[in-house]
């Protein structure tokens, strides 16, 4: 037996798929810039026809939204540090599929919501779980996909910003350049934390993990599924030619039973 036909063979039983993809609807929380910034848009669709007279043995809509709305991809290309690197249609597909490990940090954000994974922490788990994947991913489990249908929430913002967790500038900059996975997954609107424009250098996950040429997930559910180290990722963006980012489907294999 080849090994597809063992792939195919296990997805009938001994290997779970687990949809780490939100919902995408005119519900689904948007980030939100201050002035002077441009923000983006919503989701939003229209119906175009629903076996009426506007089509009468179909149905189907057109719809709007930012490329960063929702669970989504970011390509290099979406910060100045990546510019002129890989958008959303020329990211190799090879890289879209690849083995993901998942770091449980959700009782720490329940204590303080401005947590920041460290190196230290990462270090950790590696001492316990083995190294870091190559051309994997790294997936932060911080438990806030709970308030992914409510906007308020889902920002957790007051006077001072947003208070969302996330990577310390510090660990960033080692994931960038030292570690081999090839992105990072996050559960919130973005892959940096609330209040990362005070970090140095602001929105470091951005600025560095992009700028090195690697990528981000946002939004993810059901990483409380997925173990450990052991679950294959495919993060399946539109081939957005010229696209800085791009809406996702992101599923896991895992074991059946291993979470």
């Amino acid at each position: 037996m080849g090994a597809l036909d063992g792939f195919v063979e296990a997805l009938r039983g001994g290997i779970e798929v687990v949809d780490l993809t939100q919902p995408l609807d005119e519900d689904t929380p948007v980030l939100k810039l201050p002035e002077p910034f441009v923000n983006t848009p919503g989701w939003s669709t229209r119906e175009l026809s629903r076996y009426d007279d506007r089509g009468p043995m179909w149905y189907w809509n057109a719809f709007e939204g930012g490329e960063h709305v929702g669970t989504h991809f970011d390509a290099p290309v979406h910060w100045i540090t990546g510019q002129g690197g890989e958008d959303v249609a020329t990211v190799p597909p090879s890289r879209l599929v690849g083995p993901a490990v998942v770091i449980d940090k959700s009782a720490e954000v329940a204590a303080d919501p401005d947590y920041l994974l460290t190196v230290d922490e990462v270090q950790a788990f590696e001492a316990e779980h083995g190294a870091l994947p190559d051309g994997g991913w790294l997936l932060l489990r911080t438990g806030w996909d709970a308030y992914a249908h409510d906007q308020d929430a889902f920002l957790n913002a007051d006077e001072h910003g947003s208070h969302t967790p996330g990577f310390s500038a510090e660990c960033a900059r080692w994931l960038a350049d030292e570690a081999p996975v090839v992105g990072v997954g996050v559960e919130t609107v973005g892959t940096d934390a609330g209040r990362a424009m005070e970090l140095d250098p602001p929105f470091p996950c951005h600025a560095l993990m992009l700028g090195a040429g690697k990528y981000g997930l946002t939004s993810l559910t059901n990483l409380e599924r997925l173990p450990a180290t052991g679950a294959v990722l495919v993060a399946a963006p539109l081939k957005l030619t010229g696209g800085s980012g791009s809406p996702c489907r992101v599923l896991a294999f895992v074991p059946a039973g291993a979470a």
